[in-house]
């Protein structure tokens, strides 16, 4: 592990990519990220940047402090791993956890926020503080809760905070983000119906569920057709169908599971009506029952307008203009920095991690996905670019 001397520009890039390797070999999902964030910590503590650890479980929290500075900005990069087995054949980092790997590139985002601890540790060309902050669990919406629940705000105090995600499909290097909505929010349903199980040779005697549940699963998608406005983008989508019947036994039972994206809250809220109006009514008319659960998992990711042109100002210095696109068409994607966004001014962005037939355009969580090392120096450059920018260094 380095120490705070300035390496050259070959030795650095070859740091940040020993660090994204080590978290590659060994991901851990969320809430059990233990090594990961010992390997984190120790990076942190070594660059002589004090640590707290264990906050809203196995975040990390470290804080650098130059000058005398009142203002604090948040860096934040997530942690967690997929349960998804990698398949890559040759790779000479790929997981050593059966079960389990870095299909999202969080290991890429650790390593490019350690990378600008480095930097900002060793240049010191700025006055405040900075708090690097190391979220767990962020894969299923929990771990940023988890976080402000413990006081990560309170003990750790930020004016704005800024976080960045690769992105396949983004020509390498190039940093995208807009003002406003740039990621939905993800609320997940599962609908159980409860009819009359028979024999297959005799529906007449049952009330069978998966007639009625195929019903639903069209009726659904007349929500977005004919109940929400066309100028509110929205998807439902069905994930899961499943029965307790047998090859001559119609089901008593079916359980339909899937997850609902917007922006508005007054569209999550018609979501959640029109789909237990729609199953209600369908069972009724035949004769079975149902329940609806409705759940928020993400809230959207909604970017403060003081905040974007921070972010794009510090992505021109690293990667130039033409290289930026500060209103890139917002994605139905969720990510719980959203939840982060509720609360404290900042702004996320997108770091292309590859297009075309590039090995950086395999789809994020495809058990092939890599995290694109060019893209390191890249990423660190930037946040620290913008503490440069946030925090400026006063003159004597």
């Amino acid at each position: 592990m380095s120490t705070p001397s300035s390496p050259s520009a070959t030795e650095f890039e070859a740091q940040l990519q020993s660090w994204r390797h080590h978290l590659h070999r060994h991901p851990e999902t969320g809430f059990n990220e233990r090594r990961t964030a010992d390997h984190v910590a120790r990076v942190l503590e070594l660059l002589g940047i004090e640590v707290e650890r264990g906050i809203g479980g196995t975040g990390v929290v470290g804080t650098l402090t130059v000058g005398t500075g009142r203002g604090a900005i948040g860096l934040r990069a997530d942690m967690d791993a997929l349960a998804l087995t990698e398949a890559a054949e040759g790779r000479a980092h790929a997981s050593l956890n059966p079960g389990c790997m870095h299909a999202c590139g969080h290991d890429g985002h650790m390593a490019m926020l350690l990378g600008a601890a480095q930097l900002l540790a060793q240049r010191r060309d700025f006055d405040g503080s900075v708090r690097f902050i190391f979220q767990p669990a962020e894969e299923h919406g929990r771990g940023a809760a988890a976080m402000m629940a413990d006081g990560l705000f309170e003990r750790f105090p930020v004016d704005e905070i800024y976080g960045a995600h690769n992105m396949p499909g983004l020509p390498v290097g190039h940093i995208a983000t807009r003002v406003g909505g740039i990621m939905a929010s993800e609320d997940n349903f599962v609908i159980r119906i409860t009819g009359r199980g028979g024999h297959a040779a005799r529906p007449h005697m049952a009330v069978d569920p998966l007639v009625i549940g195929a019903e639903i699963v069209l009726a659904l998608q007349t929500i977005v057709a004919r109940s929400v406005d066309p100028g509110q983008p929205t998807v439902v989508s069905c994930t899961e169908f499943i029965t307790d019947g047998i090859r001559n036994a119609l089901p008593t039972h079916v359980t339909i599971k899937g997850d609902t994206r917007s922006y508005a809250p007054e569209v999550q809220a018609l979501l959640a009506r029109r789909m237990r109006e729609l199953c209600e009514g369908i069972c009724a008319a035949h004769g079975a029952s149902c329940s609806v659960e409705y759940t928020h998992e993400f809230a959207p990711t909604v970017n403060w307008a003081q905040c974007v042109p921070v972010a794009v100002a510090a992505a021109v210095e690293v990667v130039g203009t033409d290289r930026v696109d500060d209103d890139v068409a917002p994605m139905m994607i969720s990510e719980d920095f959203g939840a982060f966004l509720r609360v404290v001014p900042g702004a996320f962005v997108f770091i292309g991690n590859g297009d075309g037939d590039s090995p950086g355009a395999v789809p994020l969580h495809n058990a092939r996905y890599d995290f694109n090392d060019a893209l390191l120096p890249i990423g660190a450059r930037f946040f620290a670019e913008i503490i440069r920018q946030r925090l400026p260094r006063r003159e004597a």
